[in-house]
């Protein structure tokens, strides 16, 4: 049963040109549905029906794991059981009539302005790595990057002369993203006065960002400096390189961005992902109605 999970996680970087992220989480799921599976005695994929699979999900929701979670989980293992089908290695699809929980939404963290700007000029320009770190935040704040696409990004991948910048998304999906022009003049600055002294040693690092060492940031890299340059702004909140993305959707729609044009500055297939942000902005209305309204 395990050489199958594995046929499909091949099927996943072949056929779906999934990343290697998103494989390692079908991993991660479908192996501890396998191990649940081997406890109950399950030898062939097409002994497991409805009740073995709701089984399981029960043990999920027992141990305290969290709604998105177990939709995340349900969500996997249809996909799966769609492939077990398509490939006959069975003749049916218990996951047919499960239903996914109702998922509950959470806002997302956002930082204000005034914390966006404070965040961006704690680091030290005097210094090539504080030059990079504050070129890094101009460039997530004023893109909304994810922090996969940001540490992605190559040299050729700038287009500085008309304010673009090319990044590959999920599913290796290209879009174009402009670039503001605070973002351009640190950028600039950053490739004149600290890059090359970085990569003295990596003069062929095609890496837009990179450590100390002059070789492409890691996303534990990008994380470890953000936090300590929160730390050193002095903000009291727990931030993300997501935190940035969001906080760059929520400004442009408080500032009169239509959700279709968010969603595509995002990069988000499908615009009900983008649509949580409209929730962000009616609760920022509803804080400032009482806020200043006499009689509210």
């Amino acid at each position: 049963m395990e050489e199958v999970i594995i046929d499909y996680l091949h099927y996943l970087l072949i056929e779906r040109g999934l990343s290697q992220n998103t494989r390692q989480s079908y991993r991660r799921d479908l192996m501890q549905y396998l191990e649940y599976l081997n406890k109950k005695q399950i030898t062939s994929w097409q002994d497991v029906d409805r009740f073995l699979v709701l089984g399981f999900l029960q043990k999920l929701q027992q141990a305290g794991k969290s709604t998105a979670t177990v939709t995340r989980m349900i969500s996997s293992l249809r996909r799966f059981h769609q492939y077990l089908r398509q490939e006959r290695y069975t003749d049916h699809d218990p996951m047919q009539h499960i239903e996914t929980p109702k998922k509950q939404q959470k806002l997302p963290d956002t930082l204000s302005l005034a914390e966006v700007e404070a965040l961006i000029e704690t680091p030290d320009t005097k210094e090539p790595l504080g030059l990079r770190n504050r070129a890094i935040l101009e460039v997530m704040y004023a893109t909304g990057l994810r922090v996969s696409e940001l540490i992605g990004l190559k040299l050729n991948d700038l287009h500085l002369t008309i304010g673009l910048l090319q990044a590959t998304g999920k599913g290796d999906k290209e879009r174009i993203v402009p670039l503001g022009d605070y973002a351009i003049e640190w950028v600039t600055r950053y490739l004149d006065e600290a890059r090359p002294t970085l990569t003295q040693h990596h003069p062929e690092e095609d890496h837009l960002f990179v450590n100390h060492h002059g070789t492409g940031l890691s996303r534990q890299g990008i994380w470890k400096n953000l936090k300590e340059i929160v730390r050193e702004a002095g903000i009291h909140k727990t931030v993300t390189p997501h935190t940035l993305r969001h906080s760059f959707a929520t400004h442009l729609l408080e500032n009169g961005a239509d959700l279709r044009t968010v969603q595509e500055l995002l990069g988000h297939a499908d615009i009900s992902t983008t649509q949580i942000y409209t929730h962000i902005t009616k609760k920022r209305m509803t804080d400032v109605y009482k806020e200043y309204f006499p009689r509210a």
